[in-house]
């Protein structure tokens, strides 16, 4: 780490031992916000999507002869082959199903659920014997599904649990982005977020190295006198990701460093009390890693600034 006199103005650390200490003692436990939870626009959106079809199947509820009623229904409403995926939470809409494997021979089932010109009475037949192979009409032959709206809806809230750990890392970057604007707006410096290489060479006529074109960079802030690039990120928990993410950092600094750019990394969590040591690492070999009580109290927008008139950090 570079040490720099800001550290001693802004978190009175008189040396980089206690601007680690700082760091690590300093460490947010959460960052979770209401939004965390559900993304409610993306589930009604799903549902509003498939609503009307998703009544029609109500009418199965508790029917006796749970397959030739389907049948009937489907055949009626054609259009419903085509939300049979979604019933069981599954986005993909053609797939290889595994029938058979024990007799020294694996055999597959083709099923197709993409929207076509003409809806067969084959692909009908196919999407009930799905609903019943999975046990979908079981459920709602017994009644254990009341209804199937409501069932809809609680398969997508669940789904969409698996999204929460993206929402964790954009909740990360909004509140970066709360200081990065501020920053930017006070000063007259432009920025761009989550950006490519090919994007900073065509807005800022800066060319930086990347292993992959697609890369995405949390932010880039173009001052007058240096291009600064940060990456943010955030650990509620412990990790084997976390020894790996510290020596990536270490080898993008070094990239960063030669192409004549400045990088920060941003990184919280209490996550890091549990990879104490590849932290540490990390932190002996690039100028700066701030956490978000360090940038709330201006030591982010006093090092850019510094780099920008004095050129000394």
């Amino acid at each position: 780490m570079k040490y720099s006199s800001i550290f001693a103005n802004k978190i009175k650390c008189q040396n980089a031992d206690q601007v680690f200490d700082y760091l690590v003692n300093n460490l947010k436990e959460s960052i979770l916000k209401w939004d965390y939870f559900i993304n409610w626009e993306k589930v009604n959106c799903n549902f509003r999507d498939i609503e009307i079809s998703l009544n029609l199947l109500n009418y199965l509820i508790g029917k006796d002869n749970i397959e030739k009623e389907a049948k009937l229904l489907f055949k009626e409403h054609p259009k419903l082959v085509y939300i049979v995926p979604a019933l069981v939470a599954f986005r993909d809409k053609s797939f290889k199903l595994l029938t058979e494997y024990k007799y020294g021979e694996f055999q597959y089932q083709d099923f197709i659920f993409e929207k076509t010109h003409i809806i067969t009475d084959e692909m009908i037949d196919k999407a009930i014997f799905f609903l019943k192979e999975i046990g979908f009409l079981n459920q709602i032959e017994s009644q254990t599904i009341k209804s199937i709206p409501d069932y809809f809806l609680g398969v997508e809230v669940g789904l969409d649990t698996n999204a929460r750990k993206n929402r964790s890392r954009k909740a990360m970057e909004e509140i970066i982005e709360h200081f990065i604007n501020s920053i930017c707006n006070t000063h007259n410096f432009e920025y761009i977020s989550q950006t490519t290489a090919s994007k900073i060479k065509k807005q800022f006529n800066k060319i930086i190295t990347v292993n992959k074109s697609s890369k995405k960079i949390d932010f880039a802030i173009n001052t007058p006198n240096k291009l600064f690039l940060i990456e943010t990120n955030f650990y509620g928990g412990s990790g084997s990701k976390l020894k790996s993410t510290a020596g990536e950092y270490s080898n993008i600094f070094l990239q960063w460093k030669k192409d004549g750019h400045q990088f920060i990394w941003i990184t919280d969590g209490i996550g890091w009390l549990t990879a104490k040591k590849p932290l540490r690492d990390a932190f002996e070999n690039i100028d700066y890693i701030l956490n978000i009580n360090m940038v709330q109290v201006g030591i982010l927008e006093a090092l850019i600034i510094d780099k920008t008139i004095n050129n000394n950090i």
